[in-house]
């Protein structure tokens, strides 16, 4: 019984990494997506809808009333994610504007790291494309703010300081932003996946995959979490400041 559980421990160490394509065909174009990446995406976003419906409900008092505890324990929350995630803005307005794109990042980060210390299932940033996307979205955003800030022609020139013939440097630097801000969560991640999984198939999966599931899920994934959405920020300080 005991050599059938490592033979099929060990056998998932062979199907480690294995992608569920699924295609769509639209005329002539063809869209794949992984389907267990796409699943596990949307429980995560429905468990933030879910738990930002329930906040909503438990804060509908009058201004007068005394907080109740789901109000402080969200006071706390929003002051600790302002005060960690924010603060490193190069301005109040733009800390207030951006608040909610990162702290939602921030929490998406999270609880995509988190779901994969639930059996059966798998974190959606173990997936180069979700955090690539994830990446990309943060790309998008930073350029819009430095084009707002600087205006379109001084963007632009500034691809082309201190001299011209710099210009291919400078476009490879900015586009590397992205590959390393997605690259460095994709692979904390799936590093995590792949050492349980090796640790399970060696060992009897008792205690020791436990903890180490349990320390990589939780621990680990609410730090990489927040070194991403850090991450984040500093790429917009440099595109609004540079």
């Amino acid at each position: 019984m005991i050599k059938g559980i490592f033979e099929q421990l060990s056998e998932s160490l062979t199907h480690l990494g294995e992608k569920q394509i699924i295609t769509l065909h639209l005329g002539s174009l063809q869209i794949q997506f992984d389907k267990a990446a796409m699943i596990m995406s949307w429980i995560v976003m429905g468990v933030l809808v879910v738990l930002a419906l329930f906040l909503r409900r438990a804060l509908k008092q009058d201004v007068e009333d005394k907080p109740n505890r789901v109000q402080a324990a969200l006071d706390a929350l929003m002051d600790l994610l302002q005060g960690q995630l924010t603060s490193n803005f190069s301005s109040q307005r733009l800390a207030r504007e951006l608040f909610p794109f990162i702290s939602t990042l921030f929490l998406f980060v999270l609880f995509s790291n988190w779901l994969g210390v639930i059996p059966g299932l798998s974190s959606p940033t173990q997936n180069l494309n979700v955090t690539m996307g994830l990446a990309l979205m943060v790309f998008v955003v930073s350029q819009v703010l430095a084009m707002r800030a600087k205006g379109m022609k001084t963007y632009w020139k500034g691809y082309l300081e201190p001299v011209p013939f710099l210009l291919p440097l400078n476009i490879i630097g900015e586009l590397s932003r992205p590959m390393s801000h997605a690259f460095r969560l994709f692979g904390n991640v799936l590093a995590g996946t792949i050492l349980t999984t090796v640790v399970m198939a060696k060992f009897a999966p008792i205690v020791v995959p436990s903890i180490l599931n349990i320390v990589f899920g939780l621990f680990f994934g609410a730090i990489q979490a927040f070194v991403f959405a850090i991450l984040a920020v500093a790429y917009i300080n440099v595109a609004v400041e540079s």
